[in-house]
């Protein structure tokens, strides 16, 4: 038997034909319901999150090494396999000194001489600056072999004597380097002789006069070195530059503090400006003639007079 509840508002909510309102059941779908869950959630979520921000025994301490790494863009990556490796050869001579670059240098050429010519060839011609620093470098390491308050005996003498040899080695292998034609500048020769024999100059007198056989054959190499130069400057403009420069006044000092052992520069400097010296004996003479004839023609009364060219 069908019994019909009648809509009686005193009755249990179980009891009514439909719980929810009318408007609320026909409003509501299952998207709407689905999104009002979500917002609720979330709702949930950041009261949470600010209840945990607001108490701070809430947070616990996490370690940094727990923490996920993050790959920053644009560094390079960092090998997990790095292993023990040589030097490049860029680094490897960055770490050289200049004494370990020459003596490596002549090592490499020792044993493959090919290579010889072409590092000749390729590196740049020295100038007189490097020359005389690189002697002058020869000259301080001889005068530190010198023993103290002994430097003209037999003893200082032996103590000296290879610094003094490498001296004048290096001397020697440098000087045809600045004559010619290898040198096509002649003041450029001539400073550096200038140099070298004022270098000459400075090394020590032994007692023992054997001892000082190297100073007196370097005085006669530089003589013959010099003699080249003035001979080729001879030939450039007739040795004016010679004279301008004053180098025939330096030439003969050198020749008294060599103990005149320099005579084959200054018979090479006497031949070249020769023909100055007769130039100006020819124009003394010429001017001693000319007020000769005026002193005359003084005299006989005839200094004015018109002079008579041609037939009559």
């Amino acid at each position: 038997m069908n019994t019909v509840l009648p809509n009686n508002p005193f009755l249990a909510p179980h009891l009514h034909p439909h719980r929810l309102s009318p408007s609320r059941s026909q409003n509501n779908s299952p998207n709407q319901t689905m999104q009002s869950r979500k917002r609720k959630a979330d709702d949930d979520d950041n009261d949470g999150d600010t209840r945990m921000s607001k108490s701070p025994s809430a947070s616990p301490l996490i370690p940094v090494g727990s923490l996920p790494h993050q790959r920053i863009r644009g560094n390079k990556r960092i090998r997990s396999n790095l292993s023990g490796r040589p030097l490049t050869l860029p680094r490897l001579l960055e770490t050289l000194s200049q004494d370990d670059l020459r003596n490596l240098l002549r090592a490499v050429c020792e044993r493959h001489p090919d290579l010889s010519a072409e590092v000749t060839n390729t590196a740049p011609r020295p100038n007189l600056d490097s020359v005389l620093a690189v002697m002058g470098h020869y000259e301080s390491a001889m005068r530190a072999s010198f023993p103290f308050g002994r430097e003209h005996s037999d003893y200082a003498y032996n103590r000296v004597r290879q610094p003094l040899l490498d001296l004048l080695d290096a001397l020697r292998d440098f000087t045809p380097t600045f004559l010619p034609p290898n040198e096509p500048q002649t003041g450029v020769s001539l400073k550096y002789l200038d140099a070298v024999t004022h270098l000459i100059h400075r090394l020590p007198d032994f007692d023992n006069f054997q001892n000082n056989r190297h100073k007196h054959e370097a005085y006669e190499e530089l003589a013959r070195a010099w003699a080249c130069v003035i001979k080729e400057a001879g030939k450039r403009g007739g040795g004016i530059q010679l004279r301008i420069s004053n180098w025939d006044e330096k030439i003969e000092k050198h020749n008294e503090a060599s103990g005149n052992r320099m005579q084959a520069a200054l018979q090479e400097l006497h031949a070249s400006l020769n023909w100055m010296a007769a130039e100006n004996a020819q124009a003394a003479g010429q001017s001693q003639n000319d007020a000769s004839s005026i002193r005359q023609q003084l005299f006989s009364g005839t200094y004015g007079e018109a002079v008579r060219v041609g037939p009559w």
